[in-house]
């Protein structure tokens, strides 16, 4: 089985355009309110991909595979936890700016694209090695 994910697969291997589950919290886990709709626990721990943001991964060539999004995830999970709003996720080689509040990815970019850049609008950085 290929673990490389591609622009559109939904990271459980499940196809829905956009959407990639993240992994599950343990003990942190957000149990559902008796009028909360199960679609609603669901979308509350989804990594979603902006349109721009999947434009620019196919463009540049990006492809991010279980373990790279499971950091991701993380990394949004630990902003969230400070209080982030928007934040910058840097990994390896790639740049990422993640609106935490929806868990949205809302640009990316590699090593190329990232020189001479000024990030405005974050309030937060994750550094993943």
């Amino acid at each position: 089985m290929n673990d490389k994910m591609t622009v559109g697969q939904m990271y459980t291997g499940v196809r829905h355009p956009g959407y990639l589950q993240r992994p599950s919290a343990g003990n942190n886990a957000v149990l559902p309110s008796s009028d909360e709709s199960f679609e609603k626990v669901l979308q509350r721990k989804l990594l979603k991909f902006s349109n721009h943001a999947a434009k620019r991964l196919e463009q540049r060539g990006i492809q991010l595979g279980n373990k790279q999004l499971d950091q991701i995830s993380s990394a949004v999970d630990k902003a969230a936890a400070k209080g982030s709003k928007e934040s910058l996720i840097l990994m390896n080689n790639l740049a990422l700016i993640v609106s935490v509040a929806n868990r949205t990815v809302v640009t990316a970019m590699d090593g190329d694209s990232m020189k001479d850049n000024v990030f405005t609008q974050i309030d937060s950085a994750v550094i993943i090695s």
